[in-house]
């Protein structure tokens, strides 16, 4: 959990554990990434916690939910869930390496255009990274991305170690790259 609501530097940034009072703007957001960014619209296999937030990040002890406010608004949003990911749709060995239970799954960070470039998604992730450690039981974090979304590919890419480029297997999978994290040291 983030404790407190502080800026960091003075760009009026404010990232905190979301609140159910949070829920519709970061559900405003998830779902104008999933309709612009990622162009797939709202799929229910796919997207059920944009619908419910509440009962896929906040209420389960070991998933969270952030929040990016700028001038009171959702900016931005990132989440860590409790599972791996699931075969099928994904390979069968990216989901056999990181099992339900022991993996802590980032998702959800989305940025809106108009405050991208500004370090939102590194500081995200770093605190969704810190949350895991803190929750415990987790032995990685995974994440995946769509390498159509500009920007998502590079980013990840720096920061994290691809695990699996499905555009590279025979038929192209999902078109999807796979990532892992270390769990950060409890501080």
């Amino acid at each position: 959990m983030v404790t407190q609501d502080v800026p960091e530097g003075a760009d009026g940034y404010v990232l905190r554990t979301a609140t159910a009072e949070d829920v519709g703007g970061a559900r405003a957001v998830m779902l104008d990434t999933v309709y612009g960014d990622l162009e797939s619209g709202y799929v229910p296999r796919w997207h059920a916690d944009i619908i419910d937030p509440e009962g896929a990040y906040l209420r389960p002890p070991r998933c969270t939910l952030l929040v990016v406010l700028h001038g009171g608004e959702v900016v931005a949003t990132g989440a860590v869930r409790d599972r791996g990911p699931q075969a099928p749709p994904n390979p069968q060995w990216v989901a056999d390496r990181f099992p339900s239970g022991t993996t802590a799954q980032l998702c959800r960070i989305y940025v809106r255009p108009g405050h991208r470039r500004h370090g939102l998604a590194r500081r995200l992730v770093r605190e969704l990274g810190a949350f895991a450690a803190r929750a415990g039981g987790y032995t990685s974090l995974y994440l995946h991305t769509d390498p159509a979304v500009p920007g998502a590919e590079p980013f990840w890419r720096s920061m994290a170690k691809e695990v699996c480029d499905e555009r590279t297997l025979p038929g192209g999978g999902q078109g999807i790259v796979h990532f892992e994290l270390p769990v950060p040291e409890i501080r």
